[in-house]
């Protein structure tokens, strides 16, 4: 009987992981059969544990109908390891940046093959920007994406080769030409693009680095986007430098990247 219930539970409990999973940075809002459809959840049982999860607060349901994603996961999210220390630490050296150039400033982490937004400072005269904090978006065809993805393990590298998607008519989809792509940014020490997620804006950005005794360690981008055709792009990445070393530096100092 209790092996009954446990089965049952983790069936629950896969079933409304699944309908949380339907929700992504294209997908924010979604509708009750649009929930069914990408979480292959029959409607019945979708309504149902939308109705659980919007009581619980990890859903929200507005007006039109449409559901988003509520509160509480918001809340819960925030106390991530990866959000409490580098967003605190990090924070003031993206507020600096951001004051010095009015542009768009954010920073990520690798999670897989994507790059998890953890932080981002924008203002009313900066680009429009895809990119929101919890975004995931594809290593290659993003400033910060590149930066991390030209410091990843080998089998990262090859996997993101062997699926790239073109976002715009500009993304680098050629791997041979995305190899000498990232080889430029381990050489340069920084990466740019231009409409290649977004078309309009470019981007510039920065690996953040911890001093560890088996030697450095890339543990976050830190990027700028401007609109494209910008004439001094080649003048931020010294900004973000500075402001990467700072942050590399404090973070050296904190017992989660010790």
């Amino acid at each position: 009987m209790a092996g009954g219930a446990v089965t049952a539970g983790r069936s629950v409990t896969s079933r409304a992981l699944g309908v949380l999973d339907a929700f992504d940075v294209r997908h924010p809002r979604l509708t009750l059969s649009e929930v069914a459809t990408r979480s292959g959840t029959p409607l019945t049982t979708a309504h149902r544990l939308l109705a659980e999860l919007v009581v619980w607060g990890a859903l929200s349901r507005r007006p039109d109908g449409r559901y988003e994603i509520g509160r509480k996961l918001w809340d819960l999210g925030l106390l991530a390891p990866v959000q409490l220390e580098l967003r605190q630490v990090a924070a003031p050296f993206l507020l600096d940046v951001h004051t010095a150039t009015r542009d768009t400033v954010h920073l990520a982490v690798r999670e897989g093959l994507k790059a998890l937004y953890v932080e981002r400072i924008s203002g009313r005269e900066s680009v429009p920007v895809v990119s929101q904090v919890g975004s995931r978006l594809p290593l290659h065809a993003t400033g910060v994406g590149k930066v991390l993805l030209a410091s990843a393990p080998d089998d990262v590298l090859d996997q993101v080769l062997h699926r790239l998607s073109r976002e715009t008519r500009h993304t680098v989809a050629d791997p041979r030409l995305l190899l000498r792509e990232l080889a430029e940014v381990r050489r340069r020490g920084s990466a740019r693009t231009s409409e290649e997620m977004s078309l309009g804006a470019a981007s510039v950005a920065v690996p953040v680095t911890v001093e560890r005794p088996a030697g450095p360690v890339v543990v976050a981008a830190l990027g700028i986007v401007v609109p494209s055709g910008r004439r001094d792009v080649g003048r931020l990445a010294p900004v973000l430098q500075v402001a990467a070393r700072g942050i590399g530096r404090a973070l050296a100092r904190t017992a989660e990247f010790r």
